[in-house]
């Protein structure tokens, strides 16, 4: 099955576990996953992730989902740059979520990193989603 957003796919397996209260997901594995999910584990939105590897090269991560009593950590994730609609933020235009409560995930040519660590390095990019 060919899946052509796969950040999306992976934010809507969380978003889909949660409701469930489910303690774990697996996504399949790429880089701009990876990279995404370090950066919601860096921030405290996950608790960790791990790699399962299998023999055709194929990867897959078990991501285990963080809860505060009771309640999903993440209580919004929104995709925002779409493989129809790519949107990019420059530095100054950067959006900020909930008064700097959330997050915005972007892709940099730094490197995948949050809005915050975005504007410290002073480098804009793709805006990839929206986490709050």
């Amino acid at each position: 099955m060919a899946i052509n957003d796969p950040v999306g796919d992976m934010l809507t397996r969380i978003r889909n576990a949660q409701m469930r209260r489910r303690g774990n997901v697996t996504t399949p594995g790429s880089r701009l996953r990876a990279s995404v999910l370090e950066v919601l584990k860096s921030e405290g939105y996950i608790r960790d992730f791990s790699t399962t590897e299998f023999g055709n090269g194929r990867t897959e991560f078990n991501i285990e989902l963080k809860y505060f009593d009771g309640e999903p950590v993440i209580r919004k994730v929104e995709r925002v740059s779409k493989p129809g609609r790519r949107v990019y933020a420059s530095v100054g235009a950067m959006p900020r979520v909930a008064d700097g409560l959330g997050i915005t995930i972007l892709s940099t040519p730094q490197g995948v990193m949050a809005d915050h660590e975005a504007r410290e390095r002073n480098v804009g990019g793709e805006v990839l989603c929206k986490v709050f």
